[in-house]
């Protein structure tokens, strides 16, 4: 059954959905459905909903909601991935493969070895940029049967993406300069303090934030990695070897999956 994304703005207090642009166009034209058809609609909160086709309008199709129900493919974390910006087409592929991995957000980054610099003298280009990467997104978490659309926000600079990414209740700073600490070792012991929570004398699993900071080719400076820990960054190694910057992503997130996400909470 095709499943469709939406906002909350979607719904009416008749209980129906109305979906439109690129969406409504797929639905009428390209898959040619008739009204009485079911389709799969999922919202930002992971609550997906089996809805009828109703009537098909020249820039909108509406439909009726039938029932509802947890998405069971959403992971009890929400990972936000501050990814430096790499050369040529490599982050399409880090949201591709991100997305497939259960990231809930991508912001992409600017730092001091960065050969990609944000440009703000182009504004429609940046625009054109930032519309393509979400549809990869979007076709990325259909293909996968994603509970929810993860976001793909515009570049920032390094200071700004600090102040995002150290809000959440772990932030794992990927240096490559860091040999002793591993990211195995971090989430090791994390998992007691970060999913579990005490409530009238019951455990009970909360849902929690995490980010995790990629650099780009070139990785981190000294003074990006002194930052990143004052800000509360916990500098984390991958591994034995050197991955590239589109392979780490992929590597961080498969490695969280296994930890949090595989084994059962």
């Amino acid at each position: 059954m095709p499943c469709f994304f939406i906002t909350s703005d979607s719904f009416s207090p008749e209980g129906c959905i109305t979906i439109i642009g690129e969406d409504a166009h797929h639905i009428s034209r390209s898959l040619r459905m008739a009204a009485g058809e079911h389709i799969t609609v999922a919202d930002q909160n992971g609550i997906l909903y089996d809805c009828a086709l109703e009537s098909f309008l020249p820039d909108c199709v509406i439909a009726r909601i039938c029932g509802a129900w947890q998405a069971e493919s959403e992971p009890p974390y929400r990972i936000h991935l501050y990814q430096g910006l790499p050369k040529g087409d490599k982050l399409e592929m880090i949201i591709q493969k991100s997305v497939e991995c259960g990231v809930y957000d991508i912001t992409p980054f600017e730092s001091e070895y960065c050969v990609v610099r944000m440009r703000h003298d182009d504004g429609e280009a940046e625009a054109r940029k930032l519309q393509r990467r979400q549809k990869i997104a979007t076709e990325a978490a259909k293909q996968c049967g994603r509970g929810i659309l993860p976001q793909v926000f515009p570049p920032v600079t390094f200071v700004e993406m600090l102040k995002r990414a150290a809000g959440a209740d772990l932030c794992i700073f990927c240096y490559e300069g860091q040999r002793t600490v591993s990211i195995a070792k971090v989430l090791a012991g994390a998992r007691e303090t970060l999913f579990f929570k005490k409530n009238g004398g019951e455990t009970a699993v909360k849902t929690v934030d995490i980010s995790v900071i990629i650099g780009s080719e070139g990785g981190f400076s000294p003074k990006e990695a002194e930052l990143a820990c004052n800000a509360g960054a916990i500098p984390t190694g991958l591994g034995k070897r050197i991955l590239r910057t589109e392979t780490a992503p992929v590597f961080a997130l498969s490695v969280l999956s296994y930890a949090f996400e595989l084994s059962g909470l």
